[in-house]
């Protein structure tokens, strides 16, 4: 009979937290996650103009966003892998916190841009215009900080640190 009713309570317990679990997890929302959040994964966003908005928390995953502008936005704590911005002006643009695995920024403007916390694994700068960029805190292949530190030059007007500095780049 003891054995009965401890089962029988335990039975309940479980039971309370199994639907306070169940709750939590239907009410939770990610905790970098906007309503406003916009997600261009895979679209074709060509020659598109994005200049001087916010798109905190966007998604970009494989987009093609050849030639487009998005001078002065805000692009922090963004998705971009995959994604192709080749020839673009990302000149004062801000990526911190983003994930850019895999991107094709050649031959972009990315003048006065902050990347600071950024992952930019396997990511392409090949061309790009550097000049006031920074990168603090930023994850980079080995060979894109070797090629950048080439032609890296510039302070940051914002952060006021120097590109090169950012980069980690030897004198």
């Amino acid at each position: 009979m003891l054995l009965s009713q401890l089962r029988q309570h335990f039975l309940s317990i479980l039971l309370v937290v199994a639907i306070a679990i169940i709750w939590v997890l239907l009410d939770a929302t990610p905790a970098i996650a906007q309503e406003s959040a916009i997600n261009y994964t895979y679209s074709e966003i060509r020659q598109q103009d994005f200049s001087h908005k916010n798109l905190v928390g966007a998604v970009f995953a494989a987009a093609d966003a050849r030639g487009s502008n998005f001078e002065g936005s805000n692009v922090s704590n963004s998705i971009l892998t995959k994604g192709i911005f080749i020839n673009t002006n990302l000149k004062d643009s801000n990526f911190t916190s983003s994930l850019m695995d895999r991107v094709s920024f050649e031959n972009s403007d990315l003048t006065n841009a902050i990347f600071q916390d950024a992952v930019a694994t396997s990511t392409i700068f090949e061309g790009a215009n550097i000049t006031g960029a920074d990168f603090t805190g930023a994850i980079l292949d080995r060979y894109q900080i070797y090629l950048m530190c080439k032609r890296a030059e510039g302070t940051n007007p914002v952060t006021g640190v120097e590109t090169r500095y950012s980069l980690g780049c030897r004198d």
